[in-house]
């Protein structure tokens, strides 16, 4: 999926040992394939062999990684990798029937069965010469037939089944299950030869009869023929490590820019820059040891052990880790015990007078959580990289993450601080804005504009933490390291940029009709059915394509066995979902009125944040789907917004 690039040591070593008093040195075995050379590899757990071109060999693992034609990367064992040679049909060295009726203008090379000019030949040798030359002629006439069989499988394989589309996976399965085996067998039993000892290798290509039982058994088999070698990170994204050392200071000055100019009367871009506070009023220790105790607490409901444990996807290694769905669990936990706090009469308006100090606390929090993470991944295994941060540059690994999956002991930190202490911190910041306006503007009621800022990003957080599961499928799990990029994010951008809306509103507060506010609700309640039919249309299809409930969903199929959706809402847009995330992050704004651009912040940054998701949920799905990408493009022309872009 990944463009890699492996570190090359000598492929020889030496050493030096004193037994008997003298020396004797070890040579680590050559390597066979030189860069850049067009061979035959095997795909993982079939017997299917394609054209592939070798693109760099470790020494260490003595692995090859090769690139199929459809721009896949795979790490192969030399086993897994013939010659092209080993491929091409063997022909008769002789043209006629007879030996004795050659012309005297041909070869006069001899061979095994041709006897020296002036020999006479017995009849026993003359034997022998025909069976050998039938047994040729006959290993020349398989020879075709099993090649002719493989390709078919790999076209149907990269993508280019006979069928462009199916709606019965099933069915895919079984044939991909049955079909090779009863033409392997058909071919075998027409031909009933032995090898000659110069092609016993060659025979492994028809040996195996077992090609992907079923999806589950195909992904071990693949993980067990691809043992990920150790690659470092070619492809640099964010604008490399000057882009990333820029973000790491961009970040930071652009929540406390937000944040200032939402606290003036006259928030318009035209006053730039705001007045700046005193530094001493930005820190304060008891607001830091608040932050503190709500970090925590959520790790203690994180530990608790209720809800279920369910898998990831497979690690490099062919590992997956466990995690712990309770994310809703810790959202009720929290819900009683600001509620709790409530009840005794404490004022959690005290948020919003402390918000800057908040935000400082958190920034700080982020920073020293990044250097931890980035300390402790110098230790972590090489298969324990992530890898989009493993480019050996610190500044850049140290914002997207080196490490993939930090953990202690069973704690994983990043998943925890994906869907914790930021997004349920959210909706309490949210809780504490409404709370201010109607204690600064003395209402008995919140605003209808307050009402619907908190009522559809509630929603949002609720839905997430209730669909938890599905969070284990993002690039944010899968592919992202935990570094300073996402601590950062979870941390500070999510709760203190998302909640701008609710914190506008306290100090511009907006009068809205019932009829606006009908509509507002609306349009939030389109973008919010397209963003969770399009998720659970996709999450119930990557669980169980057979469902009968999903017979009317086409698909095309993959060479890594899993299909891509071009009905549904998959074959409206490629990303129907951040779609419905662009329509609701609108809704949220438009509560705040149009005096001012500052509240639709939010979605102007929402809308370039997904575009360069997408850009790069592109670049992966190109190098992993290959050719079926491709066509599911053709097919599905527009990315997120239909007939725009």
């Amino acid at each position: 999926m990944r463009s890699e690039a492996k570190f090359l040591p000598s492929s020889r070593a030496r050493c030096h040992t004193g037994t008997g008093g003298r020396d004797s040195f070890w040579k680590m075995p050559n390597r066979r394939f030189a860069d850049g050379e067009v061979v035959m590899g095997r795909w993982p757990g079939s017997v299917l062999y394609y054209e592939v071109q070798v693109t760099s060999y470790d020494d260490v693992s003595h692995l090859y990684t090769v690139k199929y034609k459809d721009g896949t990367e795979l790490a192969l064992k030399e086993s897994d990798i013939r010659s092209q040679s080993a491929f091409k049909h063997r022909k008769s060295q002789s043209s006629s029937s007879s030996p004795s009726r050659r012309s005297s203008s041909r070869s006069r090379s001899r061979s095994p069965g041709r006897p020296a000019k002036g020999r006479r030949r017995s009849s026993s040798q003359s034997r022998e010469h025909k069976d050998d030359k039938k047994k040729t002629i006959s290993d020349t006439s398989l020879a075709p037939l099993a090649l002719k069989l493989s390709e078919n499988n790999t076209r149907r394989y990269n993508g280019e089944p006979d069928s462009t589309e199916r709606n019965d996976t099933s069915s895919i399965i079984s044939e991909q299950k049955l079909k090779p085996d009863l033409e392997i067998e058909r071919v075998l039993e027409q031909y009933s030869l032995r090898p000659r000892k110069e092609e016993k290798k060659k025979e492994e290509i028809y040996s195996e009869k077992k090609i992907f039982e079923t999806k589950k058994v195909m992904e071990k088999a693949s993980l067990k023929t691809i043992e990920k070698a150790p690659s470092k990170t070619k492809e640099l994204e964010f604008g490399g490590r000057i882009g990333t050392f820029t973000l790491i200071f961009f970040l930071p000055a652009t929540v406390l820019y937000l944040l200032l100019m939402c606290k003036q009367d006259d928030p318009s871009l035209m006053n730039f820059p705001p007045p700046l506070p005193a530094l001493e009023s930005l820190w304060e220790a008891r607001v830091f040891g608040v932050f503190l105790l709500w970090f925590f607490l959520q790790a203690l409901f994180y530990l608790l052990p209720i809800g279920k444990v369910v898998e990831g996807l497979p690690l490099s290694n062919g590992r997956k880790l466990q995690y712990r769905i309770n994310g809703f669990y810790a959202f009720v936990l929290t819900a009683a015990a600001i509620g709790a706090l409530l009840y005794f009469q404490f004022e959690l308006h005290y948020l919003y007078d402390h918000f800057l100090q908040f935000a400082v606390s958190a920034a700080a929090f982020s920073m020293v959580l990044s250097i931890y993470l980035y300390i402790r991944s110098l230790k972590a295994p090489e298969e324990e990289l992530a890898p989009g941060g493993n480019s050996g540059y610190f500044v850049y690994d140290f914002f997207t993450g080196h490490e993939l999956n930090p953990r202690i002991g069973n704690f994983d930190l990043k998943y925890f601080c994906e869907l914790r202490p930021g997004l349920i911190g959210w909706v309490v910041i949210n809780l504490a804005m409404l709370l201010a306006e109607m204690k600064i503007h003395n209402q008995s009621m919140p605003s209808l504009s307050m009402i619907l800022v908190n009522s559809f990003q509630l929603l949002y957080v609720v839905d997430a933490l209730w669909n938890e599961e599905a969070v284990l499928t993002t690039m944010d799990i899968t592919h992202d390291g935990f570094g300073f990029m996402l601590a950062f994010g979870d941390l500070v951008w999510v709760p203190f940029v998302y909640s701008l809306q609710a914190f506008y509103l306290v100090g511009h507060p907006i009068a809205i009709s019932w009829p606006v506010a009908a509509a507002i609700t609306i349009l939030n309640s389109i973008g919010y059915y397209i963003f969770r039919s399009a998720n659970s249309q996709k999450n119930s299809f990557r669980r169980n394509p057979a469902d009968p409930k999903l017979a009317y969903l086409k698909s095309i199929p993959t060479a890594t066995g899993k299909g891509l959706l071009v009905t549904g809402w998959w074959g409206f847009v490629r990303h129907p979902n951040y779609l419905g995330d662009i329509i609701m992050a609108l809704a949220w704004s438009l509560p705040c009125g149009f005096n001012h651009i500052l509240p639709y912040f939010y979605v102007i940054y929402f809308i370039c944040l997904l575009v360069h998701r997408e850009a790069r949920d592109e670049h992966h799905c190109k190098q992993k789907y290959g050719l079926a990408w491709e066509r599911y493009c053709q097919r599905v022309p527009y990315r997120i917004f239909p007939y725009i872009y």
